[in-house]
């Protein structure tokens, strides 16, 4: 098995802010602006656009109503209206696809989804930030991949509404065959009692970020040393990773103790 760490979400150029973590513990990924058809007031939690929880935590943000955004990957099912037969779905092109396609990902790699976020909290009853509270980049989401559609001819009804299947750069990628859609397994292979695509609330084993460090400089397990991540090989310092700046996909292989640390991601009662 290929475990897969992926960038998504706000960062500093994109939004421009961090995604939150809300009070309750919900890690919320705001997605990137975009061309797409989809725009943040009509994504919602809670009760609440994605659009309301941007102001509401940036009042100055350089977004609006007419702001549109890449709402990818699609994992909560509540966000927006579905069709019957939906499910969670990731897109990839471009030089970040070939990244997947050097590394031989395929059916039963997992992903593991990460962003950029900060602490949230209620104050005189507004959503702010926590002040002072760090940057971390935090793992938010996941998928098993049990299907990879390569090809326009082969996405279903349902899945006509994602980016990657209906907005003309895409469907121009798909006759150059760098355009894929990643669906999910029905349940973890490794954790069968869970579903294969998901959300997480956040926990302390989910933070990359190494404590006291800037987001991109990682805190993995000893036991994980040395082992090859793409895009960054030389990442390894003496007390943690350094990821690369650039870059969407980072691959490494399942060895017993990347396993010994995903299923522990898994454990809703462990926080270490």
């Amino acid at each position: 098995m290929k475990i897969i760490l992926s960038r998504k979400g706000f960062d500093s150029q994109y939004g421009r802010q961090a995604s939150p973590i809300l009070p309750d513990g919900t890690l919320l990924s705001l997605p990137i602006p975009s061309e797409d058809e989809l725009t943040y007031d009509a994504i919602l939690w809670a009760g609440l656009s994605y659009l309301d929880i941007i102001r509401r935590l940036k009042p100055r943000s350089y977004l609006n109503e007419n702001s549109h955004c890449h709402l990818d990957p699609d994992l909560r099912a509540i966000s927006i209206k579905r069709e019957n037969g939906w499910m969670p779905a990731y897109g990839q092109t471009g030089s970040s696809l070939s990244e997947l396609r050097t590394n031989g990902v395929k059916k039963g790699d997992l992903f593991l989804f990460f962003g950029w976020f900060k602490q949230t909290e209620y104050y005189q009853g507004k959503l702010r930030y926590v002040p002072k509270s760090p940057n971390l980049h935090v793992i938010y989401g996941y998928m098993q991949i049990g299907e990879i559609i390569e090809s326009a001819e082969k996405i279903p009804c349902w899945l006509r509404y994602h980016p990657h299947a209906n907005m003309e750069n895409y469907k121009e990628a798909w006759g150059k065959e760098m355009n894929a859609i990643y669906l999910p397994t029905n349940h973890l292979s490794f954790a069968p009692e869970l579903s294969g695509s998901g959300t997480f609330d956040f926990k302390k084993n989910l933070v990359l970020t190494k404590e006291g460090y800037s987001r991109s400089r990682w805190d993995f397990p000893e036991a994980m040393r040395g082992i090859p991540i793409s895009h960054n090989p030389y990442g390894w310092k003496s007390d943690y990773f350094q990821s690369a700046a650039i870059g969407q996909e980072f691959v490494m292989d399942g060895t017993p103790a990347v396993m010994d640390w995903i299923k522990k991601l898994f454990k809703k009662d462990m926080d270490e």
